[in-house]
């Protein structure tokens, strides 16, 4: 039995069937998220309780209706780069008014049903800023080791990383402790997952390593910087100052709010897109899903804590450890929430370094060189071309720069289709079959309507997809059309091709 049977769309309705199974993924996903939200909030160059605040909200707020269940929210490395920019440059008071804005932002465009467009955007670009977004991370992180803060841009940081390894001695200081902390940690949580048993694999490597760095800072009494969270978390939540609505009248706050308010929503929706892959439960609603970031990121601006996303990392360990409901999602807000309420002086003794040592890695698998090569291999230069100009446009400019420049490029991919850029897409029942044919050229302009016609067919009726009048598949339809095949496939529905097309065919293989 799936989450299909438990949740429909509009109603959650938990079972007591699998209340064991969500409150031990809930578990999984708390152990999961409690490094990463102080770790992101360090990144972003703001306090750690910043992020322990935005991880409660997307647990217990965002959780408890989201459009896509099993997807968990809080804070994102995706955005740690672009907050730390606001905070340098117009103070943390700014990043609340900032955050309301973005919310509304995606209230808006959930309820005028803009969350498909968002599927439109080029794989190639998202993972071009991904990897820009991984190389900011590493780079400013790496300055973390070393019981240092980050330097003010990436292409500084990148610059002062020789000085940061040659400037240790054998004289050992506050900064060579550091050091030392942050490799352990390193260590500890690469050699855990790559040897951890198979009944203790839902134990998170990130969790392993601070735990190690903790212990050994703790029993050693080693003086080195470490993690402050005030007495209550309550005293964390610093609301708008007054006057914050004038501030929307300043040209830098609205901008901010428009990419945070873009890149966030592009990252949720192409997030919950992989969580469906993982699952054969209920699928992501993705408008209902935008408007739920939107309130918890209104909810994060009223609280003066960071933005917020849906996340893959947690999402997925909340898949892996067996959840059904939304009620995993929940709990573990609830379990953040416990934690920093009864024991802060236990987050009071974690090592800065071992924080910037998980942000280390997660910013290095965020690099991914295996979606460069699947591009190239099934699609040729130009999606590579597109992956790595966004990411090198990231890190020596900014991220909305990158960004854009990437979607740009990707109308070079319309060229060759200018002539006839529409896609006409028929659909009918043909017996019990459910019929779809296409004419014209699917590309991302087109995508919306395609995915929106797919999604519609019901996932245990026979599918018949005629392609004779296609004339042309992008990377990003191709992309779409590889997902939704492989979820028929493994749905035991295969879909039967009409007048195929050798791209269309190889991607229902």
């Amino acid at each position: 039995m799936t989450s299909e049977a438990i949740e429909r769309p509009g109603v959650s309705v938990p079972s007591i069937k699998f209340l064991g199974r969500d409150l031990t993924a809930s578990i999984v996903v708390f152990l999961v998220a409690m490094p990463l939200c102080m770790g992101i909030a360090v990144a972003s160059g703001v306090p750690p309780e910043k992020g322990l605040i935005t991880g409660i909200i997307g647990g217990l707020i965002v959780g408890a209706f989201a459009g896509s269940p099993l997807q968990v929210s809080g804070p994102a490395a995706g955005l740690a780069v672009i907050v730390f920019e606001l905070v340098r440059d117009q103070g943390l008071s700014a990043l609340g008014p900032i955050l309301i804005l973005a919310g509304a932002i995606q209230v808006v465009a959930g309820i005028f049903k803009l969350g498909g467009w968002f599927r439109a955007i080029s794989p190639a670009v998202v993972h071009g800023m991904l990897a820009g977004i991984g190389v900011l991370i590493v780079v400013g992180q790496f300055h973390v080791l070393f019981d240092a803060k980050p330097l003010s841009s990436g292409l500084d940081n990148l610059a002062a990383m020789p000085g940061r390894l040659l400037g240790l001695s054998t004289d050992i200081r506050a900064t060579e402790l550091a050091f030392f902390l942050a490799l352990v940690t390193i260590g500890s949580m690469l050699g855990w997952e790559k040897f951890r048993p198979q009944s203790m694999r839902l134990l998170p490597g990130a969790l392993v390593g601070v735990v190690v760095a903790t212990l050994l800072t703790v029993a050693l009494g080693l003086d080195v910087a470490k993690v402050a969270v005030p007495e209550s978390i309550f005293a964390a939540i610093t609301p708008p100052e007054d006057g914050w609505l004038a501030r929307f009248a300043n040209p830098s706050v609205l901008t901010a709010a428009l990419a945070i308010a873009f890149i966030a929503s592009a990252e949720t929706l192409l997030s919950a897109a992989a969580v469906d892959k993982m699952h054969d439960g209920v699928r992501t609603d993705y408008n209902k899903e935008l408007r739920a970031q939107g309130i918890g990121n209104l909810l994060c601006g009223f609280a003066g804590s960071l933005p917020m996303t849906g996340v893959i990392v947690r999402s997925s360990a909340n898949v892996q450890a067996g959840a059904v409901t939304r009620l995993s999602t929940v709990l573990h807000g609830a379990w953040i929430l416990g934690f920093v309420a009864l024991l802060p002086w236990l987050l009071r003794t974690i090592p800065m370094a071992a924080l910037g040592a998980v942000l280390v890695i997660t910013g290095w698998r965020l690099v991914s060189l295996k979606h460069a090569r699947h591009l190239f291999k099934d699609y040729g230069v130009l999606p590579v071309a597109i992956w790595a100009i966004t990411l090198i446009m990231v890190v020596a400019t900014d991220l909305l720069t990158g960004v854009l420049v990437g979607i740009g490029l990707t109308v070079l991919e319309l060229i060759p289709n200018l002539r006839r850029l529409r896609l006409k897409v028929f659909e009918q029942r043909d017996g019990e079959a459910h019929a779809i044919s296409l004419d014209g050229a699917a590309t991302f302009v087109t995508l919306p309507k395609l995915s929106a016609t797919l999604d519609r067919v019901p996932s245990n009726a026979p599918v018949r997809l005629d392609v004779s009048k296609l004339d042309s598949v992008d990377h990003t339809t191709a992309e779409m059309l590889r997902d939704w095949f492989q979820r028929r496939k493994a749905a035991g529905n295969p879909v039967e091709l009409r007048g195929q097309r050798d791209q269309i065919a190889a991607l229902a293989a």
